[in-house]
């Protein structure tokens, strides 16, 4: 068995890197550019993270929306589609119960891996506007 470090150790190595060595060192664009990859670095460490609990909480919260029995194997992109069909055809609007927190929830784990920082988002947790699930 080979032992490998984790994605989440590897990025924060790169991340290290840049923020101690690299960007100290570069002026202008590089810096620029440093900065916007060390940005990306801390998305990704966010999405790994974060992504696969948010997905599973979307995917029941979809399939309790839908209709679709909670043992039913459904991919979440096609629950989506489905979602969009019926947003786009009325059968769906805010007023269907659970839609509305639903659609909050997918755009809060979004700006939580995202954009963290976002005063807007901070606005919406101010609000007590309900966070995406992490489980």
């Amino acid at each position: 068995m080979q032992d490998r470090p984790a994605a989440e150790d590897l990025l924060a190595a790169v991340r290290r890197f840049l923020s101690d060595t690299a960007m100290p060192n570069l002026q202008g664009h590089a810096a620029f550019s440093a900065r916007v990859a060390g940005n990306v670095l801390d998305i990704l460490a966010r999405e790994l993270a974060l992504a696969p609990g948010f997905q599973k909480a979307e995917t029941r919260r979809l399939k309790d929306l839908l209709d679709v029995a909670p043992e039913a194997q459904s991919d979440l992109l096609d629950l989506n589609r489905e979602l969009c069909d019926k947003i786009a055809s009325g059968e769906m609007d805010l007023s269907t119960p659970g839609l509305r927190d639903h659609l909050i929830k997918i755009s809060m784990g979004k700006l939580a891996i995202d954009q963290p920082k976002y005063q807007g988002y901070k606005t919406a947790q101010a609000n007590d506007w309900p966070e995406e699930e992490s489980k």
